[in-house]
């Protein structure tokens, strides 16, 4: 409808894939090198995780375009089966035979180690790609890990390549699972997409489509990256109904106000009345039904993408004075032993107005401070005692990971927005504390209210005063090489000139790739976390010790 207003060949942001429009960007790039290194390795698993709707699967086609062609592709669509129905898929998938309503473990076993001794012996390789890989149940995981023992002298014959969310991160941290994730040869976690590189990915769109002028100005830009988060389905979302505005009300450009507007009929505005939740919640079901078809679509090359619903970003330097609310004490018994509620809601004896203000109140005090909404403001309030907020879009998978209380941006079964402080949480159970109530619910439930934006405190080390990159020096570098030579085990370099490169730097990027972080070598808040969570443990932490 608007590609003549505008002068376009074809629509640029269109959801259905097209192998014209793909952009790879340096986060891209890096997951496809570390998937091909692994898949040229000698066999074992190969690991890649990544939010909804980064581009796991773009990253995934473009590994299945440099396969070799003496490689079998086995590709699992639907990891939530039984062991024997992933062997039954398996076996269809490599075309091996076997009795017609079979369900004999050892039946499947034995057909597949067959097969994979035989195309061994012909000189060519057999693939696994099981994509949402962070359905498996445990036991179906340890089967994968069984079928990987059939070996030679020199490599496994079965590669396995797991794509998935960041709780397959998290449940490969199991005990219980140890085996197999020794086995990870390769690993890589892909972020969203940061601000310049969502310019240059829809300036790519707009030139494949015919047009090279810049139809987003830079604040509807900045606009769009806080409603996205970078993800890029999300981008394709909101862009290509913006432009259709921009057409409608006849505008040269999409302005940021329309930008605005967009978000709130794509998304639904929780704000406005009740039935914000039942759009939320159609919204929800659509993007599931999409989700599932761009799946079943890579199978013919195509590039889906999943996305997170956005909200609005926290801001912790404006928040109004509120009234103070006593708070219960943040001592309640493991989360696995208290019982959940089916949904969270916000105390109705207290003023939804005040939930954010409260949020904070409780977040400190889980920290030992005693923080009171009202002349300073609570990041001013934080960088007193030591502290600094991050805020993101994640998962529980990418919480566990940080094991930090935080701040959870909820809503309720009425579309009403609250926030909440989530001080506990293992794999079956979160505990919150909400007003001045402590509550629990269940993770599935959970899902169901949180599309993903948290925040929460970490101390930096008290030289850090902002990322630090590659062949930088200062009192940052010196800290680091003493956290890496107790990392590493070694001798710390006493040598005040010491830069962030050569074996530091290596070091860094190793330590950042076993974490399943961008191995970009920059000393920043997610790696200073990872570093705390290795090297100390006197900060509050959100998961009991054996989970994370």
């Amino acid at each position: 409808m608007y590609k003549d207003y505008f002068g376009l060949k074809d629509k640029p942001f269109s959801i259905a894939p097209d192998p014209q429009y793909l952009y790879m960007s340096e986060r891209h790039r890096e997951a496809l090198a570390h998937l091909i290194y692994g898949l040229q390795s000698d066999g074992g698993f190969v690991l890649l995780t990544g939010e909804v709707g980064t581009g796991k699967t773009t990253v995934c086609r473009c590994l299945l375009e440099q396969v070799p062609e003496d490689a079998e592709i086995a590709f699992v669509l639907n990891p939530k089966v039984t062991a024997a129905e992933l062997l039954a898929t398996i076996c269809d998938e490599l075309g091996i035979g076997y009795p017609e309503g079979n369900q004999s473990i050892k039946v499947f076993v034995d057909g597949i180690n067959k097969y994979l001794l035989d195309t061994h012996a012909n000189g060519r390789k057999t693939v696994l790609i099981i994509d949402e890989a962070q359905n498996l149940s445990v036991d179906v995981l340890e089967q994968i890990r069984l079928l990987t023992n059939l070996e030679t002298n020199k490599q496994k014959l079965l590669q396995v390549i797991m794509l998935g969310q960041p709780e397959l991160k998290a449940m490969l941290e199991r005990p219980d699972l140890r085996q197999l994730a020794q086995r990870i040869t390769a690993r890589y976690h892909l972020e969203p997409l940061s601000q310049q590189e969502m310019v240059g990915y829809i300036g790519h769109r707009l030139k494949v489509a015919g047009v090279e002028r810049p139809l987003f100005p830079a604040t509807t830009i900045r606009k769009l990256y806080r409603l996205s988060g970078g993800v890029p389905r999300l981008i394709n979302l909101l862009c290509d109904r913006a432009l259709l505005g921009a057409y409608v009300k006849e505008q040269n450009t999409v302005s940021r106000k329309l930008m605005a507007t967009t978000a709130r009929e794509v998304f639904g505005d929780p704000s406005n009345d009740a039935s914000a939740g039942n759009r939320a919640s159609r919204w929800t079901w659509i993007l599931g039904g999409v989700a599932v078809a761009s799946v079943a679509l890579l199978v013919y090359n195509n590039l889906p993408q999943q996305p997170n619903p956005p909200v609005d970003t926290m801001t912790p330097a404006r928040v109004a004075e509120q009234t103070v609310v006593e708070l219960p004490i943040v001592t309640a018994p493991p989360a696995s032993e208290r019982p959940a509620t089916e949904a969270l809601a916000w105390p109705e004896q207290l003023p939804v107005g005040n939930s954010q203000a409260l949020a904070y109140q409780a977040l400190f005090r889980v920290w030992g401070e005693d923080y009171v909404a009202g002349p300073v403001q609570p990041g001013d309030y934080a960088l007193q005692q030591g502290l600094r907020f991050l805020t993101k879009r994640g998962s529980l998978g990418s919480l566990r990971q940080l094991n930090r209380p935080a701040i959870l941006t909820l809503q309720d079964r009425h579309g009403q927005r609250f926030y909440a402080t989530l001080t506990a949480l293992n794999a079956d159970v979160a505990t919150f504390v909400i007003g001045d109530q402590i509550r629990t619910v269940a993770t599935s439930d959970l899902m169901e209210q949180w599309y993903g934006e948290f925040t929460l405190l970490w101390q930096p080390p008290s030289a850090y005063n902002g990322a630090v990159g590659p062949d930088e020096d200062g009192l940052m570098v010196l800290w680091l090489e003493q956290q890496m030579a107790r990392l590493m085990q070694r001798e710390a370099r006493p040598d005040p000139t010491l830069r962030l490169n050569g074996l530091l730097l290596d070091e860094l990027q190793q330590f950042q790739q076993s974490e399943g972080l961008a191995a970009d070598g920059i000393i920043g808040p997610i790696t200073l976390i990872h570093l705390n969570n290795h090297l100390a443990g006197n900060h509050p932490q959100l998961t009991a010790p054996t989970e994370g």
